[in-house]
């Protein structure tokens, strides 16, 4: 029965991508899609557009892209564990995501940041550098 009545829910995408918590706020949502950010079924689309299940949604996720299969239907914010059986990252996304951490990871290595701020004498010599 819940089934059927999430079947019969139209919800505009904006609203599905903060019940689904992707964004903190609907307005970031509707920003996300007027950007051009987020792809409905592979094509940009309107904060309007109807959701549908089994539809897939690319969205920005910090440094990454998440693709994601929606699961199910919903107009009101839910808690996150709930907000979660929404949709289901496809395993090409998640293997994606993973490897660009590492890659990031990796890169950190060769841009090691110093263990503390410059002393006042360190700060005037790395000017008297630059102005060189």
């Amino acid at each position: 029965m819940a089934n059927d009545a999430s079947s019969e829910l139209k919800v505009r995408l904006d609203k599905w991508i903060w019940a689904a918590r992707l964004t903190k706020t609907r307005a970031l949502a509707r920003d996300l899609i007027q950007a051009g950010k987020v792809h409905y079924n592979g094509q940009k689309s309107k904060p309007g557009k109807v959701v549908e299940i089994n539809a897939s949604i690319r969205i920005p996720a910090g440094w990454d892209v998440r693709e994601l299969v929606v699961k199910g239907l919903a107009e009101k914010r839910l808690p996150a564990k709930e907000a979660q059986l929404l949709y289901e990252e496809t395993p090409e996304s998640v293997a994606q995501r993973e490897q660009n951490q590492e890659a990031r990871k990796m890169q950190s290595f060769h841009n090691p940041h110093p263990e503390s701020r410059p002393d006042k004498k360190q700060r005037r010599e790395l000017i008297k550098f630059k102005h060189q």
